[in-house]
Parts: structure tokens; sequence; C-alpha cells
């Protein structure tokens, strides 16, 4: 066998065999019985185990729901066929969830058939395509409240004056009927105000956002009627930013007294602050940013309400008038952060991202 030859076979099985290491895609083989036999360090992470604990472990122990079941994995072992699959949500024993792309095929190794699994993490594409569009949808709601509030604030302002002059020729015991007429035009107005949201652009200081924090924590505990635990957990690391102190507070006051409405006595809230790194905001990739997390644990939001939460006239309470949180995602987009919601029994968390000064003008 001649020299280059040699050279050949060693380089063909250096790189099958360091390859799947360096791979981004997550790599799972799986041997006759369904058995994990290897993962590459992408699948390690995906996981959250290292190989020396999944190794030989079924891999419906790995997985607590998913389409990709031993029916059709033995299916796949017997024919040949492979599969794939482009959007497909794995649930684990913990109850966390990734989405992903998932190719499956038959491998021959040591004369058994294997399988080859290939898992391509799709979350944060699906966030940022879901995120852009709610955000469009967002705005195309905004506007159209915007408008039909205005034609609606106009003849307001001549209905309230045609009432206080009619008042002024009217004898005591109708005046009754005009003032009722200026009290309702009055509380219209006001509803009006608030469809087409904060009317002063934010005042943007230099200052640390747990100024910010503290003061609704303290004014949370002052007025807590419910007794919610209300907990603090702080990343003192986080420096001073750009932002307008009212309006902030603002925000997560409404979210805090959101939260203490679904909440019993028995619950919790927790204002937890963080210094985020690469975060997707409105599209764009910052690299530094303060996130503020109000987080509590009671009964969640109703999924059909989820992916319109922020929009005008949305609420899950009866008596809401669900302008709170649309006014809060305008004050977050008027400081070009951005204002989420990730929500399940047991686990509601407001998420807003401030970006760092150095990110507000690129």
């Amino acid at each position: 066998m001649s020299d280059q030859v040699v050279d050949l076979k060693k380089i063909k099985l250096h790189y099958q065999q360091a390859l799947p290491n360096q791979m981004v895609t997550a790599v799972v083989v799986l041997d006759h019985e369904l058995g994990i036999c290897y993962v590459n360090p992408s699948a390690e992470a995906l996981l959250v185990k290292s190989l020396s604990k999944l190794y030989r472990l079924p891999i419906d122990q790995v997985f607590y729901n998913t389409p990709i079941n031993n029916d059709r994995l033995q299916q796949l072992l017997t024919t040949g066929q492979e599969f794939s699959d482009s959007d497909v949500t794995i649930e684990f024993f913990d109850h966390r969830k990734i989405t992903v792309e998932v190719t499956a095929s038959s491998v021959t190794f040591e004369q058994y058939p294997h399988i080859l699994l290939e898992f391509k993490q799709i979350d944060q594409q699906k966030q940022i395509s879901a995120e852009a569009f709610q955000q469009q949808q967002w705005e195309s709601a905004r506007d159209l409240i915007r408008g039909l509030a205005h034609e609606i604030k106009n003849p307001l302002g001549g209905l309230r004056g045609a009432a206080q002059l009619l008042d002024l020729e009217l004898n005591v015991e109708q005046k009754e009927y005009t003032a009722m007429i200026i009290e309702q035009a009055d509380r219209l107005t006001n509803l009006v105000d608030r469809l087409l949201g904060p009317n002063q652009l934010p005042v943007m200081k230099l200052q640390n956002i747990h100024v910010v924090i503290e003061k609704v924590f303290q004014l949370t505990q002052f007025d807590n009627p419910k007794n919610i635990t209300l907990a603090r957990d702080y990343d003192p690391s986080i420096p001073e930013i750009v932002f307008d102190q009212d309006k902030l507070q603002q925000t997560v006051i409404n979210i805090v007294h959101n939260a203490i409405q679904a909440l019993d006595g028995e619950s919790k809230i927790t204002l937890k602050t963080r210094a985020a790194s690469n975060k997707t905001i409105n599209g764009k990739r910052i690299k530094l940013c303060a996130e503020i997390s109000i987080i509590d644990n009671g009964p969640g939001i109703p999924d059909h309400i989820q992916r319109t939460l922020f929009y005008p006239m949305v609420s899950g309470r009866a008596s809401g008038t669900g302008l709170g949180l649309s006014i809060c995602q305008t004050i977050i987009h008027q400081h070009q952060g951005k204002l989420s919601c990730k929500s399940r029994p047991g686990h509601t968390e407001f998420t807003i991202l401030l970006p760092f000064n150095s990110e507000k003008n690129q």
C-alpha cells in the first residue's frame, strides 16, 4: 500500500472523528436499541447533559414530549427511509421547551444499523420573526386607535361646549341632564387621551435604574392589601444609563399592579435586574443592555391573549380597559427598548430591555 493511500486514510479518519465535534448542529447517534451511543458537544449543550450522563440512555428518557417517538425511529431502522421536520417542539422532563429542525437518517456502524439525529435549534429565529410581526401589528393597531381617538375627541369638545351653553338657559331641575352630558363627555375625553398614549416625549437623563426599581418596591410594600411577598434580585454591576425616570417608574408600577390583581395572598413578585448581552431589540442586535424582569408565580396569562397582550383595548380582566400595557409598550418603545412577556401557570415574567448608552445611536 502506497504512502499516499495510507495518508489519505489517516486524513479521512481524522476528519471523520474531528468534524462532528466542531459542528454547530447538534448530532445524536442512537444504536439499534434506540439508546444514545454518541453526542457531539453541540448536542451536549442542547440537551444540557454530558456524553457520560447520556451514554446508553434510551432516547425516550431524554425527551418528555416530542413527535420523534420510538415508533417512528423503529420504522426508520426497519425501512432505512430518512425523514426531516422543519418545526418540531421538544419538551424535556424539566418542562424546558425548544424548537428545532430535525433530520433522522440510518447509518451502519460495526454491522449494526444506527440512527443519526441532527438537531438545529431555531427558537431565536422564530422569536425574531414573531417579535417583528407583533411589532408591526402593534404599530398598526396603535395608529388605528389613535386615528379613531382623534376623530372622537373633536366632536366631544363641541358636545361639551353645547351642553355648557344649554346649561345657562335651563332651570335647576333640567340642569341635572346637562351636568350628566358634561360628566360623560369628560369621561370619554379622558379615555380618548389615554388611547392617544403619552403626550410628552421622555426626559432622558443618565441615572441608575435601581433608583426606580427601589421606589416601585417601596410603594408596593406600602400599598399591599393582599400581603403579596415582594423580593429583590439586583445586579449592582449595571452602569448608569439614559432613561426617563417617571415614565420607567410608571411602566414598572403598572406591570406590578397588574400582577397583584391576578395574585392571591400566598404569591410572590420578584423584581430582578441583570446586565444582558447580545439581545435582539426591534430587529437589531444589541451588545449590552439592562434587563429588568417582573416575575410572579400566579396563574399565568391565558394563551389566547398572550400574542395581543400589548395591543390597545386587550385585557385579561373583565374590568380592565386594556390601555395600561399598551401605554407601557409605547414608553419602552420611546426608549428604543423592548417590552416582552412569557407566561405559563406558575410563572409569568415581563422583561424590559434598555440598551446601554453606547448602543443608542447604532
